[in-house]
């Protein structure tokens, strides 16, 4: 496969309870290409939001989900969610600010 480019690594942020709650501490949820690492995510975030400096970063893979339909069993696509950690000179990220 091709290399990714830094704006193909994040698709969308996640917006869940949890991932609000993490916001408070500079953690930000993002659903990210399948086969981008953490570096590649670090810069993307670095390059698509200013001022935000990123001080680490939690990926977790998560396979697809069973789903029937009558007797046809399959499975929904594979996803992969990073958490971004921000340091604390660095500026918030505007997307999640009227939320």
């Amino acid at each position: 496969m091709a290399s990714i480019m830094y704006y193909d690594v994040i698709q969308k942020p996640l917006v869940t309870e949890k991932s609000m709650d993490g916001m408070g501490l500079k953690k930000y949820t993002f659903l990210v290409h399948p086969e981008a690492n953490k570096t590649q995510i670090k810069e993307a975030v670095e390059k698509m939001f200013e001022g935000a400096k990123v001080a680490k970063v939690n990926t977790i893979n998560m396979d697809g989900k069973s789903k029937r339909r009558g007797l046809v069993i399959g499975k929904t696509a594979k996803t992969k969610k990073a958490i971004v950690q921000l340091t604390e000179d660095s500026k918030d990220i505007e997307i999640f600010a009227g939320l």
